[in-house]
């Protein structure tokens, strides 16, 4: 979102003030933050903290069943702290051994500095004992320089977080070292400037964030609903009015009186796909490789060729449905149904799915699925051309439910936008909102 936009589009929900740009700029003599208001600074981040960034033991810990809550990266989530994340408890014992080096502080930022969310951010927002691991770095701001909010939002702007994508190195995963996270450079205004940014981006982006929450609780019902459509079109037909009977199935319960019931067996042969491996896959080719994951490639041999059902085998994918059409190779991480009986392909899938068939894995290795055992499964079996009319208004149903979900995603990607423009903006000084104050309610809930 461009700066002009953005200054139109930002007001305190109190007074209704549209924030301007401050009346006199300098350049930075930093690409990333172009100009900055006249009065502010720029340094290396190192200058605003008390102390030199620091991090955890790099040893493992004795894990035990009560104590100190021990945290590491995962714990780094929406900006905050999430301590149902922990890696375990530690002992008293190591805690304090631990807190020689460093012993966490109301008001510490911490820094994922290795693995997939380097570069993620939190604040410490509590007084309760707890130590952390090598992965987070802490920045601890000095109270007569820098405040833990604006320190924060500067570690969200855009310039900072593309300073250390541009800085990290990658061994067996990226990370970035504490002594570049130091030197890398921040715009830095008075301390009671820092203070009201602080303010303005805690309420601003709390109200952002409280419609995206609000967007993903609808996403969550509609995907609630598109589940229960799917379940009762395939397991209770379409017409209400139609006789029922007791299916014989726990799960099932009634069904259409003129279904049968069968095991998936006598419909269609269940096999493993054949051996191939990650190495064999072409960026392209004639035949597609479906695995439980769905296309993982191209080769130049298929093992199938029409509609079928393929049902993820192995690991985090078992039970995982895909379909196929036309000449492809079946990977052996899939189990394939090949039809013996004439049925709808997309009825079959979406009633397996229903089925929930991870729940039937055996755990070894990982988890696995048998074809044995799946085809063994009774499922029921409508007449065909009632399978080919439930499989067109599940289409129906999906299309409608996936058109509102792409309009909320959109939504919600364009408030991510908005959230992360305003918080680079006000940090670099593009808006001025040296007179923000909180609405009197809210100042006596953060305050009173």
């Amino acid at each position: 979102m461009g700066g002009k936009h953005l200054q139109e589009a930002v007001t305190d929900g109190a007074a209704a003030v549209r924030y301007q740009p401050y009346p006199e700029y300098k350049d930075s003599g930093v690409t990333a933050f172009g100009n900055i208001p006249k009065h502010w600074k720029i340094i290396p981040i190192k200058f605003s903290l008390e102390m030199p960034i620091t991090d955890g033991p790099h040893s493992t810990p004795e894990f035990i069943s009560e104590g100190i809550p021990f945290i590491s990266a995962e714990s780094v989530k929406n900006d905050r702290l999430d301590f149902s994340k922990k890696r375990g408890y530690i002992s008293e014992e190591d805690h304090s051994l631990f807190s020689k080096k460093y012993k966490p502080k109301y008001g510490d930022v911490y820094m994922v500095k290795s693995g997939a969310t380097t570069g993620s951010v939190a604040r410490v927002e509590t007084h309760d004992e707890f130590n952390i691991w090598s992965p987070l770095a802490v920045l601890r701001p000095h109270k007569d320089k820098s405040t833990t909010g604006f320190i924060f939002f500067v570690l969200k702007s855009k310039p900072f977080y593309y300073s250390v994508e541009l800085s990290w190195s990658y061994g067996t995963q990226q990370n970035i070292g504490m002594g570049v996270i130091s030197n890398i450079k921040m715009p830095f205004p008075p301390l009671p400037e820092q203070q009201t940014i602080a303010a303005f981006l805690d309420y601003k982006t709390a109200k952002i964030d409280a419609l995206i929450a609000k967007k993903k609780a609808l996403l969550d019902k509609l995907a609630e609903k598109r589940t229960a459509l799917i379940s009762h079109a395939v397991t209770k037909g379409l017409d209400p009015k139609i006789p029922m009977r007791d299916s014989g199935i726990d799960w099932l319960g009634e069904i259409p009186a003129h279904w049968e019931v069968m095991s998936l067996h006598f419909i269609g042969r269940l096999k493993s796909g054949s051996s191939i491996t990650a190495l064999a896959f072409k960026e392209t080719g004639e035949y597609p490789v479906y695995g439980g994951n769905g296309l993982r490639g191209y080769f130049d041999e298929f093992t199938h060729d029409g509609k079928y059902v393929l049902i993820g085998r192995q690991g985090a994918l078992c039970g995982n449905i895909n379909y196929a059409n036309g000449k492809f190779y079946a990977s052996e991480h899939a189990i394939v149904v090949n039809p013996t009986k004439k049925f709808e392909t997309k009825w079959l899938g979406e009633l397996l799915r229903t089925m929930n068939l991870n729940q039937y894995s055996v755990s070894a290795a990982q988890p696995g699925l048998s074809a044995e055992m799946i085809g063994r499964l009774k499922i029921p079996f409508p007449p065909v051309d009632e399978q080919i009319k439930i499989a067109k208004d599940i289409d129906c149903y999906t299309s409608q439910i996936d058109g509102q979900v792409a309009v909320i995603n959109k939504a919600i990607a364009r408030l991510q936008e908005y959230r992360s423009a305003l918080i680079t903006n006000a940090v670099t000084g593009k808006i001025d909102v040296r007179n923000f104050r909180l609405p009197e309610a809210e100042e006596l809930v953060n305050h009173g």
